[in-house]
């Protein structure tokens, strides 16, 4: 099983997640991030194991009509690293709010 750094876009990714946003375009509404931004993350988190995902079966996405979808879940490993997902996260807050107003208007 690989590593993966937890920076605040996998925080967020493996967050949305938690919360139950099973597909990319989900995890990407959640997140308000590009896709250029989220699917990279979700294949990242997969390799090292906090994330597992499987296709929906082609017949029911044909019945929906529109094209299969990927769904991804949490791993246990997935499960024990929310805290810390959830600490990067409380830390980028905490940094945002002690910026002064100017700076954060800049940004």
């Amino acid at each position: 099983m690989a590593s993966v750094r937890m920076t605040q876009i996998t925080a967020l990714v493996l967050r949305a997640v938690a919360a139950g946003y099973q597909y990319g375009f989900d995890v990407m509404e959640a997140c308000h991030l590009p896709s250029g931004t989220v699917y990279p993350a979700l294949r990242r988190l997969e390799k090292a194991g906090l994330l597992k995902s499987r296709w929906e079966d082609a017949v029911d996405a044909h019945a929906a009509g529109r094209p299969r979808r990927r769904t991804y879940f949490l791993t246990a490993e997935g499960r024990r690293a929310l805290p810390e997902a959830e600490r990067k996260l409380s830390d980028v807050r905490r940094l945002l709010s002690d910026l002064p107003a100017s700076e954060v208007e800049r940004a």
